[in-house]
C-alpha cells in the first residue's frame, strides 16, 4: 500500500477513535471561550483573529492539496470541494469580520492551536477523500445522493449562519450589560440553533460524499458540539433562571 494511502487509511480510523474521546472530554471540560471564558488557559487572542487563525487550514491547505488528487478535474469532485469551501469561506473570513465590531473576552491561544491542528487534519481527510480516493466511476447513485445531501447542507448552513448572526447582533445590542436571551428563528425551540445548523450541514456533507470520511466528520461534529450545547443550555438556565424559556431543548427540537 503506498505511503499516502496507508496514512489516509489510518487517519480515517483515528478520526473515528477521536469522536468518542472528544465527546467524553467535552462533556467534562468546557472549552474556555465565549460564555465559558475563564482564566488559567494562558494568553489570549482577539476572537476575530483566533477564528481566522484556527479555521484558515480549511482554505489554504485544502487549496494546496486538492490539485494533487487524481480526480481534481472531475466535475463531481469539484462540486463536493466547492461545497466544503462554501462553509469555510464564511467561517474563516466573513464570520471573524463580524466579530471585530464588538468587545468580548479573549480567545485562549492554546484552544485555538488545538482547533488549528484539528482543521489541518480534517482538511487533509476531506480533501483527499473527494479529490483522490473517491470512486466516482462506480458510484451510480452519486447525483441522487449529492442533490439530497446538498439540500440538507444548504438548509443547515442557512440555519447556522442566520443563528450566528442573531447571536452577534444580540451581543452588540447588549454591550456593557452582558449576554441576553436569544429569541426568534430556531432559538424558539433550542438553546443552540447555531450548533444545530452546523450539525445538519455536515449530515448533508456525509450524504453528499457517501464516504467514511464524510460520516466521520459528521460524527466528530456531534461529539464536539452536543456537549458544548448542553453546557450552554445549563449556563442559560443558571444565569437567567425563571426568565429562560423552560420549553426549549438543548440542540434537537422537541427531543434533546
Amino acid at each position: 500500500m503506498p505511503l499516502d494511502e496507508t496514512f489516509f487509511h489510518y487517519s480515517v480510523i483515528t478520526f473515528f477513535i477521536l469522536s468518542p474521546v472528544t465527546f467524553i472530554s467535552c462533556r467534562y471540560i468546557t472549552a474556555p471561550y465565549g460564555k465559558h471564558h475563564r482564566k488559567g488557559w494562558g494568553p489570549t487572542l482577539p476572537p476575530s483573529l483566533a477564528w481566522f487563525f484556527m479555521e484558515s487550514p480549511t482554505l489554504w491547505f485544502t487549496l494546496i492539496l486538492y490539485p494533487l488528487g487524481q480526480h481534481y478535474s472531475n466535475p463531481k469532485s469539484i462540486l463536493l470541494i466547492s461545497t466544503f469551501l462554501l462553509h469555510y469561506i464564511h467561517r474563516t473570513i466573513i464570520y471573524p469580520l463580524r466579530l471585530r465590531r464588538k468587545p468580548t473576552n479573549g480567545y485562549p491561544i492554546s484552544v485555538a492551536g488545538i482547533a488549528f491542528g484539528y482543521n489541518l487534519f480534517n482538511s487533509y481527510l476531506q480533501t483527499r477523500g473527494v479529490s483522490h480516493y473517491a470512486d466516482y466511476a462506480n458510484d451510480y447513485c452519486f447525483w441522487w445522493r449529492f442533490c439530497c445531501g446538498f439540500v440538507v447542507f444548504i438548509i443547515g448552513m442557512f440555519v447556522n449562519v442566520k443563528s450566528d448572526m442573531m447571536l452577534v447582533r444580540l451581543k452588540e445590542e447588549g454591550s456593557g450589560v452582558g449576554y441576553k436571551i436569544p429569541f426568534g428563528g430556531l432559538f424558539e425551540y433550542v438553546s443552540c440553533a447555531n450548533y444545530l445548523g452546523e450539525i445538519v450541514e455536515w449530515l448533508g456533507w456525509s450524504l453528499m460524499t457517501g464516504s467514511s470520511v464524510g460520516f466521520g466528520f459528521f460524527l466528530y461534529t456531534c461529539a464536539n458540539l452536543v456537549p458544548r450545547a448542553r453546557a450552554n443550555h445549563i449556563w442559560y438556565l443558571e444565569k437567567f433562571g425563571e426568565d429562560y424559556p423552560k420549553e426549549r431543548k438543548i440542540v434537537i427540537p422537541f427531543l434533546y
